[in-house]
């Protein structure tokens, strides 16, 4: 189960693994794209909750992670800007939005991180899924 005390597992070691990197915003949501937990690193800019939200929500919403949206956007933007449409432009297709999965293979939810380059995001959150022992999918 993704509870609050995984959330807060995932949310401490994606900013210490983060440490060396910009300010990061650490956002959890649930299956359901709801927010369980967020956390912003001192001198991270407020708006960095809606960024980090918008790469989880994407990914949890469209059962993916956002460097398979952000394929999907390279080779059919007019199928992802529907998308957008669709999901109210809550959606941010590119790495740093992780789909969390159990040990089926189940989605649980998805962690979204923000503030340093996509893919330095994307790395951050695995390694705060991976510590709270589940599967990231980036």
């Amino acid at each position: 189960m993704l509870g609050i005390e995984a959330a807060r597992v995932i949310i401490a070691e994606a900013l210490k693994a983060g440490a060396g990197m910009k300010p990061l915003s650490v956002v959890v949501l649930d299956a359901g794209g709801h927010v369980i937990a967020f956390e912003r690193s001192d001198g991270a800019s407020p708006g960095r909750f809606d960024i980090a939200r918008a790469k989880a929500y994407g990914a949890v919403m469209l059962g993916m992670g956002g460097k398979a949206q952000m394929a999907r956007a390279e080779s059919q933007a007019y199928f992802m800007a529907a998308l957008s449409s669709v999901y109210e432009g809550k959606i941010l297709p590119v790495p740093g939005g992780v789909l969390v999965r159990d040990g089926d293979g189940g989605i649980l939810g998805a962690v979204g991180v923000t503030g340093d380059t996509s893919d330095n995001d994307a790395e951050a959150a695995l390694a705060g899924i991976a510590a709270a022992g589940f599967r990231g999918e980036a």
